[in-house]
Formats: structure tokens, C-alpha cells, sequence
């Protein structure tokens, strides 16, 4: 008899807590409030702010039927001026390569001053506070400084071009510095390396796969931008740009930009080799 007691009382289901949740043994807690839906809270309140700025002239217009105009005068593309137009490509390319040369160049040491990992946080304040004014600066208004300084030629798209690269790079490339441990280039200090040596070999060799791939696409933005600063006398196809688009001859204007295209997509697919080869996923 006893026996069967026991037994039954071991079969009998154990009550357990029942929490606000609405499941037995779980433990209610509010969701905590986190960065990520503050920031889209305050995106959400942006966008509804910024909706007044989407408004036209006020006029009736028939939108649809002027799109489908512009259509008619710009395709399909006309290549009458094909050799003028491959001579201002070659032009662009080459000032878009030289300013990306120029560019990282001078972006290896601003970024190691703005590494809080390598440099002393004085100097990474005013490393960071230089990087942060280049950029502040869109690259159209750095070749018209240019233009106002070395005149209407190609050298001044490739200075414009050059030092809002810097702004960037500079930016990417100290990001890409404290993304690596710095132990071992103090285990090296510490074996008697000197600055130079610790960098070279403690910190370089894993930041570099990061540094060429930010290199490849800061070339293939060149080159797009390349073709606008022609507007303000840079030099570069975008001069044609900016005739065709005076002149209204929106057929001529689709085919610089389908030269444009051409080349940022052979860059691309070329970038996006190496990259593989530098840093494979």
C-alpha cells in the first residue's frame, strides 16, 4: 500500500511559478532600450521632418511625359565624337590613378597619427580634427580651390582630387591600424625593435590586406568623380559632360556616360580579383 502511494505521488505533476511571460519557469524582463532603436527612433523622427523639402515648383506638370521625353533625346547613345571622347577617358583615368597614388601616399602616416594604438592621443586629436575638415569639403569644391591655384588643366583635378582622397583614406586606413592587436608590436619594442620596426612587422603585415582594398575602391570612386570636376575646368571627360549638357545633346551625353560605365565596371571586376587575392572570404 505504501508502495503504491509512493508511487503515485511521484507521478503527480510538480506546480511550477508561472511569471508574466506567460510560460512556466521563464523570467519577465523589460526589453531594454539600446542604441540601435534610439538611432532609429531619431531616423524615423528625420525622415518625418525632412518630408516638407519633397516639393516641386508648385506648377502642374506632367511628369511621366517629360521623363518620357528626355528619354526620346537621350537614347540611344550617339559616338560621333568617339575619338575626342576616348582621349578626355585616357585623361581621366590617368588623373585618377595619379591622385589615388598621391593619396595613399600621404594617407600611410596621417593614418598612423590618427591611430589610437600607435600615436599619443594629442596627436591623434589633431590628426583626426584634419581628416574630419577634409571631408567637410566635397570633392567638386576641392578641384574649384584647385582650378583657383593651378588653373584650368588636368593638374588641378589631380590635386582636387588627391586631397579629398586623403580625407577617406586617412580615415580608413587608421580604422583598418586599430583593427589589429597591438601586442605584438609591443612584444617587439620590447625585444629591442625600434617604431619603425614595430610597425613594419607587428602592425602592417595584417592591416595591408585592408589597406589595398581601400585603396582599389578609393581609385574606382576617382574615376567617377574624375569625370564630374571637368564642370569647373579640372580637365577630364567631364568637360564633354558639361558641353553636351549646355548644348542640350542628351544623346551625346548618354554615350560619356556609358564610356564612364565601361571602365568603373572592367575596374571593378579587376579590383574585386585582388581583393580576393589579398583577403579571401
Amino acid at each position: 500500500m505504501s508502495r503504491s502511494v509512493a508511487r503515485g505521488s511521484s507521478s503527480s505533476p510538480v506546480s511550477e511559478p508561472i511569471t508574466p511571460s506567460g510560460g512556466p519557469g521563464h523570467d519577465y524582463r523589460p526589453t531594454p532600450i539600446n542604441t540601435f532603436s534610439v538611432t532609429l527612433v531619431l531616423f524615423l523622427i528625420a525622415v518625418v521632418f525632412s518630408l516638407p523639402a519633397a516639393r516641386g515648383s508648385g506648377r502642374d506638370l506632367d511628369y511621366f511625359g517629360n521623363f518620357l521625353a528626355f528619354l526620346e533625346r537621350f537614347f540611344p547613345p550617339n559616338f560621333v565624337d568617339w575619338r575626342p571622347l576616348g582621349d578626355a577617358l585616357i585623361e581621366t583615368f590617368q588623373m585618377a590613378v595619379l591622385a589615388t597614388i598621391v593619396a595613399t601616399l600621404i594617407s600611410i602616416p596621417v593614418a598612423i597619427a590618427a591611430s589610437n594604438n600607435i600615436a599619443p592621443a594629442p596627436v591623434v586629436r589633431a590628426a583626426r580634427f584634419i581628416l574630419v575638415c577634409i571631408r567637410s569639403i566635397p570633392g567638386l569644391i576641392w578641384a574649384l580651390l584647385a582650378v583657383a591655384v593651378c588653373g584650368a588643366n588636368p593638374l588641378a583635378g589631380i590635386v582636387g582630387l588627391s586631397l579629398y582622397s586623403v580625407g577617406y583614406l586617412g580615415k580608413f586606413f587608421s580604422d583598418a591600424f586599430e583593427s589589429v592587436d597591438k601586442g605584438v608590436a609591443e612584444a617587439l619594442r620590447a625585444s629591442g625593435a625600434d617604431f619603425i620596426q614595430g610597425f613594419q612587422f607587428g602592425i602592417w603585415p595584417h592591416a595591408k590586406p585592408f589597406i589595398w582594398s581601400q585603396t582599389l575602391w578609393m581609385l574606382e570612386y576617382n574615376i567617377r568623380s574624375a569625370s564630374i570636376i571637368g564642370y569647373v575646368g579640372a580637365g577630364g571627360i567631364g568637360i564633354w559632360l558639361h558641353t553636351y549638357q549646355e548644348l542640350g545633346q542628351w544623346d551625346r551625353f548618354c554615350a560619356v556616360l556609358c564610356c564612364i560605365l565601361a571602365i568603373v565596371l572592367v575596374l571593378d571586376y579587376v579590383g574585386e580579383r585582388i581583393r580576393k587575392q589579398f583577403a579571401p572570404i
